[in-house]
């Protein structure tokens, strides 16, 4: 028999084995193995060998990184529980009842784009504004030569933005930092992330992403906001915080896993509709990237949420157009139309532009293996306490306020081109493509109009188009250079942050650069180039190509763009496939967030769920109507999640008199379930079946469905501990089930695609003596790497290949 639920991990100390017993049996294999090898055998020993040979039992650990604070982590119940109240509760819903409940989601997904819309809006005012000021400041400062004046105001203009985003994020929401997408996409693959969703990470979330990108530090804002539309769709599905929710019945209707799951897919795809003005590439993304089960109806309540989102931003757009909004004006908001520009191209350019798709996807697998080598490092730094994560942040914002003041002086100034009469040239304030900095006037410094801006008014300049000799190829480099360094050493550091700018800046660097280099080989603009790099580094890195595409097209308003980029997207993603994973996926590993791929590894039709379930645990099971003290000596001993629920000797009906006896499979009952009995001490002197009406009157499925029961807040006397719980009104009675020998790799394509927490195993013959259920799986048990830990020999000649 098998352990049930998520295996645990703190009080299962028989399970555990030291480290270095583990490394010296994965040691002694391999080296059975090379002598094999040598004797040019290994094929023919590998397929005599038993194929599963274990080292030690399956566990694994229930501990994450959420943000930037290890959390105990646990999965949520996506899966519809058909107990005896949900059918009822079902049954006696009216007409009214059922139009008001899909009227409260339609509400919901309009306040979450109006919300999202609305912080979106006050971000992007406040970065502006802040930034803008400080960036006029110190430019009159080197307008006067007053280099090292200007030097200490960016530098302690930056050092105390990022000292205060960096506190807020240390002292009151860790799970702030970083973009969040992570721990989205881990929370729509089934994992309950802790904190991850609460007002204090939604106002840190808000208040940090303002401090750090108008610091000048090398993220962007477009992650963060997908974590605060996330925040805000979360906060709205629940009713409120934690400790303060509303109680209103038709509100807690809402309150469970499936349907907040839903409007968090919402509050994803209006946070980057909301960085992009893209309402389609907003949806996209959702589908593409962060969720894992999709239905018609999330994509229209999605499409919904987006479409508030333009609206609310569009306004404010034609609102602060007059100058009411302060610096706000032509900056934030990415927007590069190119609608205007003739687009252009002939059979010899997809060269060119096939060069550019393998180059992102090459860069792309490059910037995430340095990334992952960084993250780690810092994973190091932060271990050492609260004060280290300060240091590490204020140092890199140190590092790049020098940078960005002080690299442009290493360049030369450039005559401004009379011929050019849609830019300004040799401006002075803080938007415009061609910055003088220190130069004379009639000159401007090509490097300052890149680093001495925001990041914003950074892509519009090297966007832009018609300007073939605004920036010089050794300015390019130097930014494309920099920009790497800063983009890998500033994400990671406790600070809201995200990855799609710093990786468009770098993209459009090299993709600028070949376009130099094509000269009039080409018919393609420079700025279109960089708009092609761009897309290409981010489908290296990222891995995505749909929602991209869909992006790109919106924020350059120019369909013409789109077969060129469809190739880029493809090639630069097909290229990057072949090195490492995606930067997310990176992530998810180094968090230890058990998430499920959707294709199984090749080697798990080698396994059984049984072969499985022969590693685990004793099973522990639960009767109809059991005893108080065995609850509660279950829940206090264990950390599972779920227990079948198995009756002896009931009598299976048959056309015989009096028919035969044998174990019933009742279902499966969930520990939440399980306290909120103990917790309302629903309890029977005497064992018996209760009647519909008696568990009516104490339960609704509502409350049911809330997971934020604690059984160390239940109390029972002595009493109380001999009576007896009827557990059959709250036992899931259909709850799936895989035979014996089905193979690990269907069990995970089913566990994954149906949203599971638990599969149960049943025997391939049914009969006297044989036990109705073999072992539960859960999403552990199904995490390859997992596997591998108690199977070394199955995966060997594998290795790690994707079934694409």
């Amino acid at each position: 028999m098998e352990a049930t639920g998520e295996p645990p991990s703190d009080n299962a100390s028989s399970n555990s084995i030291d480290d270095s017993t583990c490394a010296s049996e994965l040691a002694t294999a391999l080296s059975r193995e090379a002598e094999a090898a040598t004797n040019g055998e290994a094929d023919l020993e590998s397929l005599q060998q038993p194929l599963l040979r274990r080292n030690r039992t399956l566990s694994a650990s229930h501990l994450a990184m959420v943000g930037a604070k290890v959390s105990h982590i646990e999965s949520l119940d996506y899966e519809i529980n058909e107990n005896d109240l949900f059918k009822q509760d079902w049954r006696s819903r009216s007409k009214v009842q059922v139009l008001q409940y899909v009227f409260l989601k339609w509400k919901l997904a309009f306040l979450v784009g109006l919300l999202t819309g609305l912080i979106a809006t006050v971000i992007n005012l406040a970065v502006e504004n802040i930034a803008g000021y400080k960036l006029l400041l110190v430019s009159g400062y080197v307008q006067e030569k007053r280099y090292i004046t200007g030097l200490f105001a960016l530098t302690g203009a930056n050092f105390l933005l990022t000292l205060i985003a960096t506190v807020l994020v240390v002292f009151f929401a860790p799970t702030a930092a970083g973009p969040g997408i992570p721990e989205i996409k881990a929370y729509l693959n089934g994992i309950d992330t802790p904190n991850m969703y609460g007002a204090a990470t939604l106002f840190v979330k808000i208040i940090g992403s303002i401090g750090a990108v108008s610091a000048g530090l090398d993220l962007g804002k477009e992650g963060p906001l997908v974590h605060i539309g996330a925040c805000i769709a979360s906060l709205l599905g629940q009713g409120g915080t934690d400790k303060h929710r509303v109680k209103w019945r038709w509100y807690r209707i809402m309150n469970n896993d499936r349907d907040r799951r839903d409007l968090i897919t919402c509050g994803a795809s209006s946070g980057v509709c909301a960085a992009f003005r893209s309402p389609v590439g907003g949806v996209l993304f959702a589908l593409e990237e962060v969720a894992t089960w999709w239905r018609s109806a999330i994509l229209w309540r999605t499409f919904f949420s987006t479409a508030v989102v333009v609206v609310v931003l569009r306004t404010f757009i034609e609102f602060c157009s007059s100058g009411q909004c302060g610096l706000f004006g032509n900056g934030g908001l990415i927007m590069f139309d190119v609608s205007n520009v003739t687009v252009r191209y002939h059979m010899m350019d997809i060269i060119p532009i096939a060069l550019i798709g393998l180059i992102g996807g090459v860069l792309g697998s490059l910037y995430n293996y340095a990334l992952h080598k960084v993250l780690r490092l810092y994973s190091l730094i932060n271990e050492r306490g609260k004060l280290a994560k300060i240091l590490l942040s204020l140092t890199v914002s140190v590092f790049t306020s020098v940078c960005m003041y002080g690299l442009p002086f290493l360049v030369g100034c450039t005559k401004c081109d009379t011929s050019i009469s849609n830019f300004q040239c040799s401006t002075t304030g803080r938007t415009g493509n061609f910055k003088r900095f220190n130069c004379p006037e009639g000159y401007y410094n090509d490097l300052a109009s890149l680093l001495f801006s925001t990041n914003d008014d950074a892509v519009r300049n090297i966007f832009s188009t018609n300007t073939p000799g605004e920036f010089h190829p050794s300015s390019l480099i130097i930014y494309f250079v920099l920009y790497c360094i800063l983009g890998l050493f500033t994400f990671g550091i406790a600070v809201p942050s995200g990855l799609f700018l710093p990786i468009i800046l770098i993209g459009s660097a090299y993709g600028r650069l070949l376009g130099i280099a094509m000269g009039s080989y080409t018919k393609i603009d420079c700025g279109l180039y960089a708009v092609l790099g761009a897309a290409s580094l981010m489908a290296g890195s990222m891995r995505m190509t749909v929602s991209l595409c869909v992006i790109f097209l919106e924020l350059t308003n120019n369909l013409l763009l789109l077969p060129v980029t469809m190739l880029v997207l493809l090639i630069a993603k097909s290229v990057g496939d072949c090195f490492n994973l995606s930067i997310y996926e990176i992530i998810l590993e180094l968090k230890g967030l058990p998430f499920l791929d959707a294709n199984p590894e090749p080697w798990m039709r080698n396994i059984t769920v049984a072969e499985l379930a022969d590693v685990k645990p004793p099973l522990i099971s639960l009767r109809g109507i059991e005893k108080v003290s065995r609850i509660v000596e279950v829940l206090r001993n264990t950390t599972h999640n779920g227990f079948p629920v198995i009756d002896d000797d009931v009598t299976v009906p048959s056309s015989e008199a009096g028919g035969t006896k044998a174990r019933e499979l009742h279902g499966l009952i969930l520990r939440a379930h399980l306290v909120a009995v103990l917790k309302k001490k629903w309890f029977l002197e005497q064992p018996r079946r209760t009647e519909e009406w008696e568990v009516r009157q104490r339960f609704t499925w509502v409350e049911l469905a809330e997971r934020d029961l604690n059984f160390e807040q239940v109390a029972i006397s002595k009493n109380e501990m001999e009576m007896y719980v009827d557990l059959n009104p709250f036992t899931n009675k259909t709850p799936y089930t895989v035979v014996e020998d089905m193979s690990v790799a269907k069990a995970m394509v089913l566990f994954r695609q149906v949203a599971l927490r638990h599969l149960l195993i049943v025997p391939k013959y049914q009969g006297a003596g044989i036990y109705p259920v073999i072992g539960i799986l859960t999403r552990q048990d199904l995490r390859a790497h997992n596997i591998q830990t108690v199977f070394p020999h199955v995966a060997k000649s594998k290795g790690r290949e994707k079934q694409k």
